[in-house]
Parts: C-alpha cells; sequence; structure tokens
C-alpha cells in the first residue's frame, strides 16, 4: 500500500489508466449511451460501473484534476482555481505550476515506489501539478515534444502519436493525449497513467449536437482499446457543462464588479474569476463562480444582500461559511463568494470579457454548482463494499483513484 495524503492505495495489479474527461456533463453520458454514441461506457452499466459523483467547488479544470491527483479537496492541497488574487500584493495571478500545492500527488508517490507512472494531458498548464514530484512520462498535447521518449524510440510525442502537435482550439487536442496514452500503453506499458483532455468540444457543442456526438464517439473507440490493451479504465471528469443563454442566444452575465461599482462607489470590491485560464476563447472567462475582495470598509452584509438581489445568482456565501462548506482554504479565499444559477454566469467588468470569439455559438460554461455533478465510470465490477458505497453514499470524482486501485474486483 502507498499513504498519500491520509489515505492509502493499493499498487497496481493490473494496468490502471484514470481518465478526466474536460466538461464531460453526465448529459454527454445519458444521451450518448441512449443514442449509441457510446457502445463501449454503455456495455460497463453491465460488465463494470457507471455512476455519478460530485466535482469539487468550484467547478474549475485545475482544483479538480489537482482534487482528482491528490484524492482530497482544496483545503488541504491548496489549489481553489485557474486565477487568483495574492492577498500579500494585490496581484492576480493565472495557476500554471505547482507552487501553490500544499501535498503530494497518488501520481508521485506510486512512481517514487517503483510503480511505471505516465501523465498526459491536454492542456500544458496542468503539466508542473499533475507530474509534481513524479518519476516517469510527462508531456502534454500543447507541447508534445518536451517528452524524452527516445528511450521508445520517438524524438517526442508528435513520433509517438504519429501525427504533429494539434491546435490549441481542437477536438484533436483532446484526441492526441489519448492516442499518446495508448501508443504509450503499446511501448512503455505503464501500470498506472492519467490522462486529461481539454473541454473545447463541450463548451462548443451539446449533447446531440453532430460535432458533440462525432468527439464523443471517437473517446469511446479509444477507451475500448484501452480495455483491450488489459487496463482498467476509471473515467470521471472535472466538472459538467451548462447553457448559459436566453431564447435568443444572448448570454445571460452578471457583472458584478460593475453593478458593485454603480451600487456602492467605484474601487470598494474587486472581483476574481477563477475560470480564467489560458483557453479564454472558450468562454470569455465567465462562469459560475466568483470570488469578490473588499478594497475599502463597507458594510459587507449590505453588500451581500444587495448581490442575492441580483437575477441569475443562486448562492451568495461569506468566507467562513464558503470554506466550511465546501472545503476550501479560508487564506486562499475572498471576503464572500458568489454563486450563478444553472442557466448563468457571473464576471467582473463587461470590459474584461470578451465574447467576440463565440461566433454563432451559444455561451456554454461551469464554475458553479450547477455543473458539479460529473460521470464516475470503472470498466471492471466494483467488490461489494464499494459498490455499497457508490449506492449509498456520496462518491466526489476524487475518489476515483480510490476505486481504481482498491474497489474493482
Amino acid at each position: 500500500m502507498v499513504e498519500v495524503n491520509a489515505r492509502s492505495y493499493a499498487m497496481p495489479r493490473r494496468p490502471i489508466v484514470v481518465i478526466c474527461l474536460d466538461g464531460f456533463d453526465p448529459e454527454y453520458l445519458e444521451r450518448g449511451i441512449a443514442d449509441g454514441v457510446l457502445p463501449t461506457l454503455g456495455a460497463l452499466r453491465s460488465s463494470g460501473y457507471v455512476g455519478t459523483a460530485l466535482a469539487t467547488v468550484p467547478t474549475t479544470t485545475n482544483t479538480n484534476n489537482t482534487s482528482i491527483v491528490t484524492g482530497v479537496p482544496p483545503a488541504v492541497h491548496g489549489i481553489n482555481g485557474n486565477y487568483y488574487l495574492d492577498a500579500d500584493t494585490g496581484e492576480e495571478i493565472m495557476v500554471t505550476d505547482a507552487r501553490r500545492l500544499r501535498c503530494g500527488t497518488i501520481l508521485g508517490a506510486m512512481s517514487q515506489a517503483g510503480v511505471r507512472t505516465a501523465v498526459v494531458t491536454a492542456k500544458d498548464k496542468l503539466l508542473k501539478v499533475l507530474a509534481y514530484q513524479m518519476e516517469g512520462i510527462a508531456f502534454s498535447s500543447e507541447q508534445p515534444n518536451a517528452a524524452d521518449l527516445t528511450a521508445l524510440g520517438f524524438n517526442g510525442g508528435e513520433g509517438l502519436v504519429g501525427r504533429g502537435r494539434p491546435d490549441q482550439y481542437s477536438a484533436d487536442l483532446s484526441l492526441f493525449a489519448l492516442d499518446a496514452g495508448i501508443r504509450l500503453m503499446e511501448t512503455a506499458k505503464p501500470e498506472l497513467m492519467y490522462l486529461s483532455t481539454s473541454d473545447y468540444v463541450q463548451h462548443k457543442y451539446q449533447p446531440g449536437d453532430a460535432e458533440s456526438n462525432d468527439f464523443h464517439g471517437a473517446v469511446d473507440r479509444r477507451i475500448a482499446r484501452l480495455i483491450e490493451l488489459g487496463a482498467t479504465v476509471a473515467l470521471t471528469a472535472d466538472h459538467g457543462m451548462a447553457d448559459k443563454s436566453d431564447a435568443e442566444g444572448r448570454p445571460n452575465v452578471v457583472y458584478l464588479e460593475d453593478a458593485l461599482n454603480e451600487k456602492f462607489g467605484a474601487g470598494i470590491a474587486r472581483v476574481i474569476c477563477p475560470i480564467a485560464d489560458p483557453f479564454v476563447r472558450h468562454h470569455g472567462a465567465l462562469g459560475g463562480f466568483v470570488r469578490v475582495h473588499l478594497l475599502e470598509p463597507c458594510d459587507i452584509a449590505a453588500m451581500m444582500a444587495y448581490v442575492r438581489s441580483l437575477p441569475g445568482v443562486e448562492l451568495v456565501l461569506d468566507r467562513a461559511t464558503v470554506c466550511e462548506r465546501y472545503q476550501l482554504p479560508p487564506d486562499r479565499e475572498g471576503d464572500f463568494a458568489v454563486f450563478a444559477d444553472r442557466s448563468t454566469v457571473v464576471g467582473a467588468r463587461r470590459e474584461d470579457h470578451d465574447l467576440s470569439a463565440l461566433g454563432n455559438h451559444r455561451l456554454r460554461s461551469h464554475g458553479g454548482l450547477g455543473e458539479q455533478r460529473v460521470p464516475f465510470v470503472l470498466s471492471r465490477p466494483l467488490r461489494r463494499d464499494y459498490r455499497e458505497r457508490a449506492e449509498t453514499g456520496v462518491l466526489r470524482n476524487y475518489d476515483i483513484f480510490d476505486f481504481a486501485l482498491n474497489g474493482v474486483e
């Protein structure tokens, strides 16, 4: 057994592949199975386990990928968004490395225990966290040739996969990561591998769209190949995805910092959008959760009451309450947190958010409570105690390594 963050994990007895399918809302899974788009995943209802779990709040990529590979919530690992305000310097910072990480990872511990380990992520911004203290193969679809694969006979990831680096805004960014995982399974034969994709498709296309079906069908075929190669495949997501536009296709947006400036005076507060990342064309840095940092003394109760009255706002919680309820690190939260409802996004100032890249597509995004439910799938049957736990308890997406390593028959 390997101990990581007060949880125990068995050494892999056969190859284990854990996949984080970015933005894979349960609606994609349910619709895809019903329409025959996901035959492999559909078959796992009888030969494995297909259910759902809760993602970590805020439902953003960095937060949840970190929770998945550490097995713990942000209160322990410290990564509570893609973007944050440094309280000491007042600087707004995008998370692209492991400096804010406060604990080790399952992948790092397993590799140090002698398990052959690999990570391939679509988004390079995640790599330093996912591969933290890990000995093994690690690279991204964005920078595939950064990997030293000479021992396998390849100059880099492009040679391994057999095609060039994909465009950042493409379905192939994700498929490249999955194809790299398959080629690694065929060549390096890792005992434990983590594959993380991009949510480009899910931001652009709703369940049932032809482009969505094409992509998810391609993912399903790659999962089938990994199973064929002898791997136990465990699949979850970092967050769901929801439509955030009105009947005419106009985004439902609450520009919160503008509203606070108008009501309480300019410069009284700064609104931080933790969904902001280098893939801003997906969503214009608009999501379902923001943090409000007060810059001047004010009546915080009155301000929170005003925010609660705004159309599209679902929940407003002070720092202590949001940290207790969603297991967030108090020293890295704002003075209060704001959640939009499932059909709305919340941002800072109108001038901070460019939605021109959406074109004719409706705004689809995540970050709030409406995108917390995600799939939780394993390719092999669960042990009785784990099945009972899945059916009677509250599963988290960061339980996926526990189930894959400890919970299958």
